[in-house]
């Protein structure tokens, strides 16, 4: 059994694929190093990252598939799930053989796995989207912190960069420690180490309490449905949810769709 490693970049998983073609390898599988629970039964080869051959992978991709299977695994590669990699290599395997009609075969297995992964991975940008509430900090810049499954800070970046306008932005995915800074319409996304808490501007206690109110104002007691309630905002958002928290600790502004 033959298992591709790579360092975990979308890139990296692009020369893997290069690799495949022009080494004439057919793996079982495609890790990311350092995550692979590696046995005696198993050959592991470790392949390193090269931007030109990652770009060959991309530009052909693109070329002679289509556009939309190159954001298919793009999005895919997000969903941070655990056959991710060899799912998206035998997509683009699938692909370079049936060229653009490679999305229109419902009843192939490939092509019904990675279209699972990208649908699940749009469902929760969608969700992030409204879910997401920002704070004003010291200085007047706007902080938000969000904890998606899905590797999903570069899909949301756009929506709020072009939303926020000229507004100095953040946006701190805390399970994976990234953080994307926006202004003027431009965003950067970063690794990033958490430096203390944030000072919060002395008027954002004011703008929760009103966003609760507003949220308690315009609930309806007789048609309360928390389970309804929880299939479009599951629990594990709330803890970021200015109206969903009880205790009166500063919270965040809404900056949804």
């Amino acid at each position: 059994m033959l298992i591709l490693t790579y360092d975990g970049t979308f890139e990296g998983l692009l020369t893997a694929v290069f690799a495949c073609y022009y080494e004439k390898l057919n793996p079982d599988d495609i890790q990311v190093e350092g995550e692979v629970e590696k046995n005696f039964i198993s050959r592991y080869q470790l392949i390193r990252t090269e931007k030109e051959k990652g770009d060959r992978v991309y530009q052909g991709i693109e070329k002679n598939i289509s556009a939309q299977a190159l954001k298919n695994c793009y999005y895919a590669f997000l969903s941070d799930g655990e056959n991710k990699s060899i799912q998206i290599y035998r997509y683009i395997r699938l692909g370079f053989k049936r060229g653009r009609d490679i999305d229109a075969l419902l009843t192939s297995k490939t092509v019904a796995d990675l279209h699972g992964l990208v649908q699940k991975v749009l469902r929760e940008k969608h969700r992030m989207l409204g879910l997401t509430r920002f704070m004003e900090l010291e200085g007047g810049s706007l902080y938000a912190k969000i904890q998606p499954k899905y590797n999903i800070l570069s899909l949301i970046a756009p929506h709020f960069a072009e939303r926020l306008g000229p507004e100095q932005w953040m946006i701190h995915d805390e399970g994976r420690n990234l953080l994307v800074i926006g202004t003027e319409g431009k965003w950067l996304l970063r690794q990033y180490q958490t430096e203390g808490e944030r000072k919060l501007h002395k008027r954002e206690a004011l703008f929760q309490s009103l966003w609760k109110e507003f949220h308690q104002s315009i609930a309806i007691k007789d048609r309360k449905n928390p389970k309804l309630q929880q299939q479009f905002m599951p629990k594990r958002y709330w803890k970021n949810l200015t109206e969903m928290q009880q205790n009166s600790a500063p919270g965040r502004r809404e900056a949804g769709s």
